[in-house]
């Protein structure tokens, strides 16, 4: 257990949700709101990530409503202790939070944190490695509902310890900011932290969300133990997966059948997913001939559950979050996207492919309706379309766009 004690660093106070919190004064360290290094000061503390904060209540209060039973929560990496402050809280149903860090200051201002919000009744902060922590409660009865992994970077140091301290049908929800490996920027990273190639395509972002939730799967799969991916979206600097757990090894043979690759054709920009491995040599492109190239193993199953999300959506409405209007459009273009067609087109880097002006987003999606082709948006790109029409077939589409103008 930390220790409450007076800060030796500048401090000031913020309100987010329902909860007070010090933090460190991030000014006092040379950080503007525009920086992503909030790292330099003492005590971690992003305020940018409130978006993600706020979105994790409404996740978490959407699992506490299916399963619909006191849960108990870890996020071993806490920090300030803003994330646990506001499920014990926020959420509904919630029997227990257990934080921790390994860094004293950090786990000291959370304690301090917690008896500012009156609190300590249902949340515990501990001085420890978030891996000591979640492997103490591997055994059977001291389990998690929940565990919430949001570290600076990649959580994959921390997945095989948190599905061990999952209770059966739990939720782990991880973060992922390092997305310079995971957008294929560096390519041999990615392949050594998640188990899979990337890609640098216009739907990287995509690409990086499903090599997550395949290396949670793999990584679950050693224990005998498949995922369920409820919802999954990449916002500002980061990813993000809420997976829910099954144990059983047919469970996990089940989840391993959504493992694959998705095959790109850099000339003419088709793409196809495939679920073995496959010489380069042999990868030609069906519409054009070229040789293509892959990324993967990664996860080609679904990435949102519509049940999920309409748990979100309806417990969004109850809520009076700042980031309120920003949570409605995600969601419900995520709603959208649930069924659609895996990867998506992105209408400029398409329309300079094919050497032609870039319609309006709106006409295009018109274009391929009145054709009888699937036209969804994406929250991953604002100007990208999820469709079942080919590479081909779109040049057509954006041809007859033009033209209608």
């Amino acid at each position: 257990m930390a220790n409450a004690q007076d800060t030796q660093y500048p401090t000031e106070t913020v309100t987010e949700g329902k909860i007070k919190v010090v933090v460190p004064n991030l000014k006092a360290y040379g950080v503007c709101p525009s920086d992503y290094a909030p790292s330099r000061a003492p005590v971690f503390y992003n305020p940018v990530m409130e978006f993600n904060r706020d979105l994790t209540v409404l996740a978490f209060q959407a699992y506490q409503r299916l399963v619909d039973r006191e849960i108990t929560i870890c996020e071993p990496l806490t920090a300030t202790g803003i994330r646990g402050l506001r499920f014990a809280a926020e959420i509904h149903g919630v029997k227990a939070v257990v934080s921790g860090d390994i860094n004293l200051r950090s786990a000291n201002l959370a304690t301090q944190n917690v008896a500012l919000n009156n609190l300590q009744d249902c949340m515990e902060v501990q001085h420890k490695d978030a891996n000591c922590l979640l492997i103490e409660h591997s055994a059977p009865k001291s389990r998690f509902d929940i565990i919430d992994i949001d570290p600076f970077g990649t959580p994959v140091p921390h997945l095989d310890s948190a599905v061990q301290a999952l209770r059966n049908k739990g939720l782990l929800a991880a973060t992922a900011t390092d997305m310079a490996p995971l957008c294929g920027v560096h390519a041999k990273a990615c392949v050594r932290k998640y188990g899979g190639r990337p890609l640098r395509t216009e739907y990287c972002q995509e690409l990086a969300v499903r090599l997550l939730a395949g290396s949670i799967a793999s990584i679950a799969a050693k224990h005998d133990i498949g995922i369920h991916v409820l919802f999954s979206h990449c916002s500002d600097h980061y990813i993000r997966v809420y997976a829910q757990i099954g144990y059983g090894c047919q469970k996990a043979d089940e989840s391993l059948k959504n493992m694959g690759y998705v095959l790109h054709c850099f000339n003419c920009l088709h793409r196809e997913t495939a679920t073995k491995p496959f010489p380069d040599a042999a990868a030609k492109c069906p519409e054009c001939g070229n040789k293509m190239n892959y990324a993967g193993p990664l996860w080609i199953g679904k990435i949102f559950d519509t049940h999920f999300i309409d748990l979100m959506i309806e417990g969004n409405l109850h809520t009076a979050f700042r980031s309120s209007g920003k949570i409605t459009k995600l969601l419900s273009l995520t709603h959208e996207e649930a069924d659609a067609p895996l990867t998506y087109f992105v209408l400029d880097k398409m329309s300079g492919k094919f050497g032609l002006p870039a319609p309006s987003v709106a006409a295009f999606f018109q274009t391929l309706k009145n054709n009888g082709y699937v036209a969804v948006a994406t929250h991953f790109n604002s100007r990208g379309v999820r469709t079942n029409a080919s590479s081909f077939v779109m040049k057509e589409m954006v041809q007859k766009t033009l033209a209608s103008r």
